[in-house]
């Protein structure tokens, strides 16, 4: 009984607190905008016999009139809402859900979830939203005392990255969504480790981050062969940069800016800097890390004939083998070794399904026993390095799936796993004393945090 007096007295304060903002308008615009008097000359509209007031200042009049009785309608619901109580409920997305399952979940009309979910739609797709995600929705309850059972949606919140929120209000009877960014901190962190059985478990070991390893892959991967070359001992040591929230939680990583591999006792190392002509890798010399061919133009397959004379599998009798063999699962996709175009595609006799591609007027590459192609791949079609071209098989005259591959300098077939090719960028002049100088910051920086850890960098 107390409670429904209670709720009573707080719906006539907003009552009453409701007609005074009225009143408080009307006097508003009294002042604003007087009405016409003989006795204000500045303000005086002269009412000629037989002629009305300007029509203009007449429709001002009723607009003013019209934004009064808006006033009064706001402050209406105003009073009723006065005894509310706001109700947040927070759900966790699990796997199947959809943005309306949860709405409806936490008790929100379906007409009003409807209406917010459209609203998100600019700032963020909803069907983008994965098990894990924190949706927090705030609304204004019925009142059963007052006999009002109506639910107001008012607050969204919805977490779609770490630092990331998309906040969604009511305004007037639709909404409003928005993508609020928390401050972020930026972080340069160092780790390192032996290698005893491969790479990727002594990285995961050393907790250095996956998207981070790819990078130290993808840089080395023009001089360095991973299926083959990595050994027992050998080591690396990983620098890289990664946005953090003000209270720890990772946003995302950033770029790699030094890596090294320490292979049979020989130190490779490699920094990320921009020059005037854009931002690649470079090893403390200033050579490019980038070369003109990649060395094995497929991943995770296992070097099953080397470059030389053997006995053929299928022939029988000791022939040159001008390529190297690379076993591979069927369907493992091939990519172009290098930037140009495609002089061959089709199938050429013992080779099977074939693609030569013409890289300058010194270099070739060529690519056998195809299963098939890539759409799009034919003669005169250019490729760019790394580009998927086709696919392992086992045509023309092969045993099993693999692809043969070859490197052709001046149209002569050479090793591919001894080939020495120079870089295509070398840092020189200006660019080169700005390198040296980045270098020798980093290298400063990198001595602070040790062989294990991180520093702060910057902040915004």
């Amino acid at each position: 009984m107390r409670g429904r007096r209670r709720r009573a007295w707080r719906v006539a304060l907003a009552a009453v607190s409701g007609t005074c903002l009225i009143a408080l308008a009307a006097v508003a615009i009294h002042l604003l905008e007087p009405s016409p008097s003989i006795e204000d000359p500045e303000t005086t509209v002269v009412a000629k016999p037989g002629k009305d007031y300007p029509p203009a200042l007449i429709e001002k009049w009723e607009r003013d009139a019209e934004s009064a009785v808006g006033l009064a309608l706001l402050a209406s619901p105003g009073a009723l809402d006065a005894s509310r109580d706001v109700v947040e409920r927070k759900l966790v997305v699990g796997s199947g859900d959809t943005m309306m399952h949860l709405f409806l979940r936490a008790g929100v009309p379906r007409r009003q979830a409807a209406a917010a979910i459209d609203a998100i739609r600019p700032v963020y797709d909803p069907r983008r939203i994965v098990p894990g995600q924190e949706l927090v929705v705030r609304y204004l309850a019925g009142d059963p005392a007052l006999d009002d059972r109506r639910v107001v949606l008012r607050e969204i919140e919805l977490g779609t990255k770490p630092g990331r929120t998309v906040v969604v209000k009511r305004q007037g009877s639709g909404f409003r969504a928005r993508q609020i960014e928390a401050p972020t901190e930026i972080r340069l962190a160092r780790v390192g480790g032996k290698i005893s059985s491969s790479l990727y478990r002594a990285a995961e070991k050393a907790d250095l981050p996956l998207p981070i390893l790819l990078q130290l892959v993808r840089v080395f991967s023009w001089d360095v062969d991973f299926q083959r070359e990595i050994r027992a001992g050998d080591g690396f040591d990983v620098a890289w940069q990664s946005r953090y929230t003000r209270d720890g939680l990772l946003v995302d990583h950033g770029e790699m800016l030094y890596g090294s591999l320490t292979l049979r006792g020989k130190k490779l190392e490699l920094y990320r800097f921009e020059s005037r002509r854009g931002t690649d890798y470079f090893d403390r010399k200033g050579a490019g890390a980038r070369k003109p061919l990649l060395r094995t133009p497929i991943d995770g397959a296992r070097l099953s004939s080397k470059f030389g004379r053997r006995r053929h599998p299928i022939l029988g009798y000791t022939k040159m083998h001008r390529g190297v063999d690379f076993a591979a699962r069927s369907g493992t996709p091939i990519f172009a070794a290098g930037d140009g175009r495609v002089a061959y595609a089709g199938r050429k006799g013992s080779y099977g399904i074939y693609i030569r591609i013409r890289h300058n007027e010194r270099y070739q590459t060529a690519y056998a026993h195809m299963r098939a192609l890539r759409r799009g791949i034919r003669r005169g079609a250019r490729v760019s390095q790394g580009q998927v071209i086709g696919y392992v098989g086992s045509t023309g005259r092969s045993t099993g799936p693999h692809l043969h591959y070859e490197i052709l300098v001046n149209g002569r077939q050479v090793n591919p796993m001894s080939i020495a090719m120079t870089p295509q960028l070398r840092l020189k002049g200006e660019d080169l004393a700005a390198f040296q100088v980045f270098r020798g910051s980093l290298e400063q920086r990198l001595a602070q945090i040790g062989t294990s850890g991180f520093v702060k960098v910057s902040s915004r």
